[in-house]
C-alpha cells in the first residue's frame, strides 16, 4: 500500500474507531488502549450523571401506610384501664427522650457503628462487604440504620439493584433533611421485631410485659439482638442463637464504649414471656362482645372505617364500668349450670340520663360466638310490650286508675279471641291492676280503643325502631308479637326513667387521636320523646308491676324504688324483665335458639325446669346485677306524681290467693307469662308514688272450659 493511500485511510478513520479500521479479521475487535480509557471515562461520567440526576430529582416520598400504621387502644370508662387493642399493625409510638440511652446505643452498636458520622450510606462499608461476597466469605450487608430506616418507613420491601440504588439516595437526601436522633426514634417506632410487633413499645409489651421505657439493659441488648431475623432468632424459636446474637450485641456495646466491663459480666440473657396467640385472643370471653361493640359504634357514625380504626392510633374510652361489667357477669353466672347451650342471655344495664352503657353481656365467648345478644339478636317481646300501649292511652288522657275493663277470659275482640294466663278470668280492673298482674285481656280491649297505629307510634317514639321486626299495627302488636333488641328495650325504658327524654344508648364516650386531640365524642344530652307529666305517670303505673303482689315483686326488695315490666313471649320462645330506677336502666333477656337457627321453646331447667317467664331466670339475674351495682351508684326515688292522669283511684285490698301471672298472645290467646305466685316474707318496700293498693282488683274465676297449658 503507497503513503499516499495510508494517509488517504487515516483521514476516513472515526474517533470512536471501534471495530479498529485497519486491523485484521480478530484485531480489529479488540478494543485499543484509548478507546478503553475514554469509554470508561464516558461511562463513569454518564452514570455519575444519571445518579446526580436522580438525586436531584428524587423528593422524599409520604411514608408507607404500614410505617404509619398505629395500633388504637381502647380503656374502660376511667380512660386508664385498657380493655383491649384494635390494630393491624402493632404499633405504639414512643418519643427517644423517654427511653434508657441504652436503647438507641444497642441498636447503633449492632446495626450502624457509624451512625453520628456517616452521611445516610456507608461507602466504606460497601466496598468492604462487596470483597467480602466477591472473596466468597460469609455474605454481608452493608444498609446502614438510616438506609433501613428509609426501606421500612418509605419504600417498603426493596429489591434490586435499582432499588438499592434509588434506597441509598434516598438515605443520603432524609440524613440531610433530618437529625440524627430523629432518624433513630423513627427507626425504633418502625422496625419489625417479631410476634407481630412493630417498634420498640410494642416489642418491650410483647416480649417482657412492660413499656420499653422499663426494660433493663439485658431486655434492650436482646431485643436489638433479634431485629435481622426476629422470626428465627426469637428465644421462644431458636435460644442457642438467641443468645448467641445477645452476646454479639453486648460484646459490640462494649468496644464502642456505651458499657462497662462491670456491665459486660452482669450481662444475662432475660427471660421473655411465651409469644402471645395474636391480636384474638383479647377477645375470648364476654369482654369480645365489648371491642366489637365499640368499633361497630364507631363505624356506624360514619366518621371512622376499619381500617381507620386499626392503623389510626386512636384512644377510646368506652362508658364501661369494669366493676358494674363484673357484676353483670357475675350476675350470668348465678345461673343453673343445666342450662342448656343453645339457651341465650342479654344482659345491659344503662344511665339513662346519658344513654351511657354500665355493663354489658353479649354472650359467654365472642370467639366462640360473634353474635351479640345484647345489640344483634331480636327476641319477641312478649309483655314488655304492653307498656307502649299504656304509653298511648296515657298520652289520649285515659287514666290510671279509672280506665277499666272486663276480664272475662277469653274475650273477642276484632274477631280474634284473646285469653290470660291459664283462662283465668277477673273482675274488671283498671290499667294499675292489669299491668300489675300483665292482663291479656285488659290490654288488647285498650288496644282496640288507643288503635294499634298509636300504640305502634308510643314504641317507636320511646325508642323501638321502626324497622323492628314483627312491629305493626295489627290489633295484638300490644301483647309483643314484635321481636326487639335488648338495646332497643334498654333505649325505651330509660327513656321512661328519664322523664321522658329519650338517648342512644352508646358504649363510647370519647374518641382522641394519637395527638390526644378529641376526635369523637357522645352526644349525651338527648331530645324530648314523651311528655315529662306522662313519663312520671309512666313510671307510677310500672312501679306495680315490681310491688307486693306484682309479676316482678322480687326486684322490689332491694330497698329502693324499682319500676318495670316482665315478658314472655308465645311459646314461650323468650321471657324478659326490664327493669329501672332513675340512675339505672337494666334489661335482661332470655331466649333459644335451634339447629336451623330459629327461634324455639325455651326449655326448663333448673328450679324453673316446668316453667320459664319473665319474672322467673331474668328476673332473678336482675336482682342479683342490682343488688351489687346499687353499692356502687346511689339510687333515689322517682318524681312524685300528686295527681295522676284521669284522677286519684279509690282503695281497696287485693283477694288473698290470686294468682299473679301475666299471659299475653298475639295470635291465639295460648302464650302466659307470670311471676311469683306467693307474697314475699319480710317487709315490704315503699311503693312508688301512688297508692299502696290499687282499686277494684279482680277476684280471679276458674273458667268454664280448662285453657291451654301455660308457662308460670
Amino acid at each position: 500500500m503507497t503513503k499516499k493511500k495510508i494517509q488517504k485511510r487515516r483521514k476516513k478513520t472515526k474517533f470512536w474507531n471501534y471495530p479498529r479500521a485497519g486491523k485484521g479479521p480478530v484485531h480489529r475487535w479488540i478494543p485499543s488502549w484509548r478507546f478503553t480509557v475514554i469509554s470508561t471515562f464516558t461511562l463513569f461520567l454518564t452514570g455519575c450523571a444519571t445518579i446526580l440526576g436522580m438525586y436531584f430529582s428524587l423528593g422524599i416520598p409520604e411514608p408507607d401506610e404500614l410505617a404509619l400504621a398505629q395500633k388504637t387502644t381502647v380503656y374502660y370508662n376511667d380512660g386508664k384501664t385498657g380493655m383491649g387493642d384494635i390494630y393491624e399493625y402493632d404499633r405504639t409510638p414512643v418519643q427517644l427522650d423517654t427511653l434508657p440511652k441504652y436503647i438507641g446505643e444497642s441498636v447503633i452498636a449492632s446495626e450502624d457503628r457509624t451512625f453520628y458520622t456517616n452521611s445516610g450510606v456507608d461507602f466504606a462499608g460497601i466496598v468492604r462487604a462487596a470483597w467480602n461476597n466477591i472473596r466468597g466469605g460469609a455474605r454481608q450487608g452493608a444498609s446502614t440504620l438510616t438506609q433501613q430506616y428509609v426501606e421500612n418507613y418509605y419504600l417498603g420491601k426493596t429489591r434490586g439493584y435499582l432499588d438499592k440504588l434509588k434506597e441509598a439516595l434516598l438515605a443520603i437526601k432524609v440524613d440531610r433533611n433530618m437529625g440524627k436522633n430523629e432518624i433513630l426514634q423513627d427507626y425504633l417506632n418502625t422496625i419489625y421485631y417479631g410476634r407481630g410487633a412493630y417498634g420498640i413499645e410494642s416489642a418491650a409489651i410483647r416480649y417482657f410485659g412492660k413499656h420499653a421505657s422499663e426494660i433493663d439493659l439485658n431486655q434492650a441488648a436482646l431485643l436489638t439482638a433479634v431485629i435481622p431475623a426476629p422470626s428465627s432468632w426469637d428465644p421462644a424459636v431458636n435460644p442457642k442463637k438467641a443468645k448467641e446474637r445477645f452476646n454479639r450485641v453486648i460484646k459490640l456495646m462494649r468496644e464502642d464504649g456505651y458499657i462497662t466491663d462491670e456491665d459486660v459480666k452482669k450481662a444475662t440473657m432475660p427471660q421473655t414471656l411465651p409469644p402471645s396467640k395474636g391480636n384474638q385472643e383479647q377477645y375470648r370471653g364476654p369482654k369480645g362482645y365489648l371491642l366489637d361493640q365499640a368499633q361497630r359504634e364507631l363505624i356506624a357514625t360514619g366518621k371512622f372505617t376499619e381500617d381507620t380504626l386499626r392503623q389510626g392510633g386512636y384512644r377510646i374510652t368506652t362508658t364501661i364500668d369494669p366493676t358494674l361489667q363484673k357484676y353483670a357477669e357475675e350476675a350470668i353466672g348465678t345461673l343453673p349450670t343445666s342450662r342448656p347451650a343453645n339457651n341465650y342471655v342479654g344482659l345491659l344495664s344503662a344511665d339513662p340520663r346519658t344513654g351511657e352503657i354500665y355493663a354489658m353481656y353479649g354472650g359467654a365467648d365472642y370467639l366462640a360466638r360473634q353474635r351479640n345478644s345484647a345489640t344483634q339478636d331480636h327476641a319477641q317481646a312478649g309483655s314488655t310490650f304492653k307498656v307502649f300501649g299504656a304509653l298511648a292511652a296515657l298520652e289520649q288522657g285515659k287514666g290510671i286508675y279509672t280506665t277499666k275493663y272486663d276480664n272475662t277470659s277469653p274475650v273477642r275482640v276484632g274477631g280474634m279471641s284473646f285469653q290470660n294466663y291459664g283462662n283465668y278470668s277477673y273482675r274488671p280492673s283498671d290499667m294499675y291492676v292489669a299491668t300489675r298482674d300483665s292482663l291479656n285481656t285488659y290490654y288488647i280491649q285498650l288496644n282496640r280503643d288507643v288503635k294499634p297505629r298509636n300504640t305502634k307510634a308510643a314504641a317507636i317514639q320511646a325508642g323501638i325502631p321502626e324497622n323492628t321486626p314483627g312491629l305493626d299495627d295489627g290489633l295484638s302488636n300490644v301483647l309483643g308479637s314484635s321481636s326487639p333488641r335488648n338495646v332497643d328495650m334498654t333505649r325505651a325504658y330509660a327513656t321512661f326513667a328519664s322523664r321522658g327524654i329519650k338517648h342512644d344508648i352508646h358504649i363510647v364516650k370519647e374518641v382522641r387521636d394519637s395527638s390526644g386531640n378529641i376526635v369523637y365524642s357522645a352526644d349525651t344530652k338527648g331530645k324530648r320523646a314523651i311528655d315529662e307529666k306522662v313519663a312520671d305517670n309512666m313510671n307510677l303505673l310500672l312501679g306495680a308491676v315490681t310491688g307486693s303482689e306484682g309479676t316482678a315483686s322480687v326486684a322490689g326488695r332491694l330497698g329502693f324504688d324499682v319500676s318495670g315490666k316482665t315478658g314472655t313471649s308465645s311459646g314461650p320462645v323468650s321471657a324478659w324483665f326490664a327493669g329501672y330506677t332513675p340512675e339505672m336502666v337494666t334489661v335482661v333477656n332470655m331466649y333459644q335458639i335451634g339447629a336451623n337457627g330459629e327461634e324455639e321453646v325455651l326449655t326448663g331447667f333448673g328450679r324453673h325446669a316446668r316453667t320459664m317467664t319473665g319474672g322467673d331466670y331474668p328476673a332473678e339475674v336482675w336482682v342479683a346485677y342490682m343488688k351489687k351495682a346499687s353499692k356502687d351508684v346511689k339510687m333515689s326515688k322517682f318524681e312524685k306524681v300528686e295527681t295522676p292522669i284521669g284522677g286519684k283511684p279509690t282503695f281497696a285490698p287485693r283477694p288473698t290467693g290470686a294468682p299473679q301471672t301475666e299471659g299475653e298472645n298475639p295470635e291465639n290467646g295460648q302464650n302466659n307469662d307470670s311471676g311469683q305466685q306467693s307474697q314475699p316474707a319480710g317487709p315490704q318496700p315503699p311503693q312508688p308514688a301512688g297508692p299502696a293498693q290499687p282499686a277494684q282488683p279482680a277476684q280471679p274465676a276458674q273458667p268454664a272450659q280448662p285453657g291451654q297449658p301455660g308457662q308460670r
